[in-house]
């Protein structure tokens, strides 16, 4: 879907701001969006959000909001919990006059088909999107038993092109399959707060995530035993799972 609500407003702010304009090109078309937001853009809605430095994430009853942290406790991944259902959340640098989830969404189908899994495009409440299924290793239930081997399990892989962002959500779970169970993470997904900055920044390049102060505070008593790889960038990847916390609303 192309993010364009009021992009004249959204171009003078970052004027103001002191973002240089970037070379002319021709303008993709315009629709109306209900979110997810630009900070230029977002709503006075009412919904507490959690402020992560580049996304703020609504804060819901009964929806867990976890943090992935890498090898020096940086912020590198959000996922939200519903039940049994997850949305992964992460923001990336992209062009002001252009989109780069059309490419994305191909890399990631190349990618998932290569691993034996099944993904087609679809239309969704977003736009184009992903959706089939992927391999996935459970956990073993007991420490030092052999890994599990690999199982299908559904998932959707949602894209927004933003000014100069893009966002990449991704449901699995029971909600990956079923609209009904899918509607509480695509409305927290719908109510996502991009911030973009003024600062350039390379293409495809992981938007900056913070803690808030507290949960930074109690960080700093504990640290992970070992680092871990965090996951990789706007098309996924990653060798390793990352450290994770979970947030208070």
């Amino acid at each position: 879907m192309a993010f364009g609500r009021r992009r004249n407003r959204i171009d003078r702010s970052l004027r103001e701001r002191g973002v240089p304009p970037e070379p002319q090109v021709r303008e993709r078309e315009v629709v109306e969006t209900t979110g997810p937001w630009d900070e230029a853009d977002a709503p006075d809605d009412g919904i507490a959000r959690l402020d992560l430095g580049a996304l703020r994430l609504p804060a819901r009853p009964g929806m867990e909001l976890r943090v992935d942290l890498g090898p020096q406790q940086q912020v590198v991944g959000a996922t939200l919990r519903s039940g049994e259902s997850l949305l992964q959340v992460a923001a990336f640098a992209a062009p002001r006059a252009s989109g780069i989830w059309d490419d994305v969404r191909a890399e990631i189908a190349r990618t998932a088909s290569g691993q034996g899994a099944s993904l087609r495009e679809v239309e969704g409440p977003f736009g184009t999107e992903l959706a089939g299924t992927v391999m996935a290793t459970p956990a073993a239930s007991q420490p030092g038993q052999p890994a599990p081997q690999p199982v299908r399990r559904p998932a959707r892989f949602l894209g927004v092109d933003g000014p100069r962002w893009f966002l990449r959500g991704t449901i699995s779970g029971p909600a990956a399959a079923s609209p009904e169970a899918a509607a509480e993470l695509e409305d927290a997904f719908r109510a996502v707060v991009v911030v973009r900055g003024t600062a350039p920044m390379p293409v495809r390049e992981s938007l900056p995530l913070t803690l808030p102060p507290e949960a930074a505070a109690r960080l700093t008593k504990t640290a992970p035993a070992a680092p871990r790889t965090p996951p990789g960038g706007a098309g996924g990847g990653g060798s390793a799972a990352p450290d994770r916390t979970t947030l208070d609303p």
